[in-house]
């Protein structure tokens, strides 16, 4: 654990005094590199103030301009976008705007397990035949450099919003990408549906220069925001300024029900208080993901852009249903990847008889219980789909496009905390050994500094619902702004309960002094279960997560275990 340096003790301690602010929210912030200078838009970040000219980003007037154009002409316009979350939501705000503007466009998402990610040769062909003129390819694309060669043979005009790093660009008629080589806007921590929005705002901009609104009022694409918050917070990209903006104005139009899907979705998902963010990336994001990884690709963007009651309510309950049995599908294949796992090896690499679909959860589960890259491997066909998940300090998307380009994977891309890949079954072992070889340093310098970083020290009795209101209110908290960790010293463990059907653990701690608090431990297989089930009776030194709740429309304060040491262990302020 570390404590804040001597700068962050001064800086911490001049925003609590400045901005009024508690202590443990001071610390908070300055751990995250929050400094007088940039504390107005930090705590209170607005669109108006963060969001630049859409222009900025490469190939955004060229796009705009054309698109532009084939709404003027009734052109047969084609979103062909990825199957997740943020695919979804990008193909509801390009849509939603389109359908303002008059047009109609055509949504198409590509099948995960028939024809894999993204665009593919056949998948174009087919538009071609179908009359398709403008093809707008969404979270996806800007790397299919045959499959666009195609389409552009048989004169599709194609346009391209994406966000992923790729090493060469499709030849495409527009690419916006913040993350292609020679774009300067500083957006690359984006979303795609973040991108998608600003070159509807630019899109929007260009029609009233075209005086399509003239003489009545212009939509506002702001309750769109709901999309946008979803798929920022569901695909894990940095919390930045301007995506923090996104996901606290999305909110509010979540809250308004503005989306009638959306609110069908968190009727059916019983979410009985304000939705936050955490619903967006824990309880809506996994059931708009499972059309695309068990069942119908395309029902998360028809949810998102329905408008008629019955046909919402069907699909929200068909994806809640899909959703549980993902979970099941999930079940079966963590408890046999984690029978693979060797605990030695620097980069986590498992293949079995496993749905594609849950291949990034299972990733995503041994990351977090073995701290190191993991990589799982669905072997249901004549080749292997697989999903790998990171940690700090690894890039691992860039390791994956390197093993594409040395021939080891029939394909293969991402971020640096995730990327995705099609291998022989033969060339799985070869994989691994490269990775190994490629990675193993990194990993191991990255594993032996990470550490776990704890934000302040507390009694069990104080983390109580004003303090939960106030760290949530100073939310949203994710990917490169994590989550507060609060360090409860010398916690006595009254009670010990399984929950559910295991999995989870809930615990009553008390302090020296003061009422005790109910804690949960979620996934409680590994060391930390093994270690709380057996301090039952004793005093331990408990790391926690605090949210802000609701239980039968009582607001509480919701707190989660993250990690336990012994009492011995000293524990100090950190950042």
């Amino acid at each position: 654990m570390r404590r804040l340096d001597e700068a962050g003790e001064r800086t911490a301690l001049a925003l609590a005094q400045r901005h009024g602010l508690p202590e443990i929210l001071a610390r908070v912030l300055a751990g995250r590199g929050v400094t007088l200078d940039n504390a107005g838009r930090e705590l209170a970040p607005t669109i108006r103030d963060l969001m630049p000219d859409p222009s900025s980003l490469t190939d955004c007037d060229t796009l705009v301009g054309r698109l532009a154009d084939a709404v003027d002409r009734n052109e047969r316009i084609v979103i062909f976008a990825d199957y997740d979350v943020d695919g979804a939501t990008s193909a509801a705000v390009v849509s939603r705007t389109l359908s303002h503007l008059g047009a109609t466009a055509k949504i198409v998402i590509p099948d995960r397990l028939t024809d894999g990610y993204g665009p593919s040769v056949p998948a174009m062909e087919q538009l071609a035949d179908d009359g398709c003129e403008v093809l707008l390819c969404l979270d996806c694309g800007a790397g299919a450099i045959v499959p666009i060669e195609a389409a552009k043979r048989r004169g599709l005009t194609v346009l391209v919003i994406d966000h992923h790093p790729v090493n060469e660009l499709a030849p495409a008629d527009a690419v916006v990408n913040p993350n292609r080589g020679d774009d300067l806007s500083g957006l690359s921590e984006c979303a795609a549906v973040g991108v998608s929005f600003m070159v509807m705002v630019a899109l929007m901009r260009e029609m009233r220069q075209r005086g399509r609104f003239a003489g009545k009022a212009e939509p506002s694409l702001m309750p769109l925001l709901d999309c946008v918050a979803l798929g920022t917070v569901a695909d894990v990209v940095p919390l930045s300024p301007l995506n923090r903006a996104f996901v606290t104005r999305g909110l509010v139009a979540l809250r308004r029900r503005d989306n009638m899907g959306l609110a069908a979705l968190t009727t059916v998902a019983r979410l009985g208080g304000p939705v936050d963010a955490g619903h967006l990336g824990y309880v809506l994001g996994p059931r708009i993901n499972a059309g695309g990884r068990i069942g119908q690709s395309g029902l998360g963007a028809r949810l998102l852009t329905s408008d008629d009651p019955a046909e919402t309510e069907a699909i929200a309950a068909e994806l809640d249903r899909l959703n549980q049995e993902r979970r099941a599908l999930e079940t079966t294949a963590l408890a046999e990847a984690t029978a693979l796992v060797d605990e030695s090896a620097p980069v986590l690499v498992v293949a079995g008889p496993w749905h594609p679909g849950v291949v990034g959860l299972v990733a995503a589960r041994l990351k977090e219980r073995f701290r190191r890259p993991a990589v799982a491997i669905g072997l249901t066909g004549e080749a292997g789909t697989g999903s790998g998940r990171s940690i700090p300090g690894v890039d691992l998307g860039a390791a994956i496009r390197e093993a594409a380009a040395d021939g080891l994977l029939i394909k293969g891309g991402g971020h640096a905390m995730a990327a995705g890949l099609t291998v022989a079954p033969e060339r799985v072992a070869t994989l691994t050994a490269w990775l190994e070889d490629r990675l193993g340093s990194v990993v191991r310098e990255a594993m032996a500094t990470d550490t776990l970083k704890i934000d302040a020290i507390a009694a069990p009795g104080a983390i109580d619902e004003p303090l939960a209101r106030l760290l949530t209110d100073h939310g949203p908290w994710g990917a490169g702004r994590p989550k507060p960790v609060i360090a409860l010293d010398a916690a006595h463990v009254e009670h010990v309960m399984p929950v559910g059907s295991g999995e989870c653990l809930k615990l009553r701690l008390a302090g020296r002094a003061g009422p005790g608090i109910d804690a949960m431990l979620f996934r409680s297989a590994g060391p930390v279960g093994e270690r709380l089930r057996a301090a039952r009776g004793s005093s331990v030194n408990v790391a926690v997560e605090v949210t802000h709740g609701a239980f039968r429309g009582v607001p509480r304060a919701e707190i989660s275990i993250v990690d336990v040491a012994e009492v011995r262990a000293a524990v100090r302020h950190a950042a």
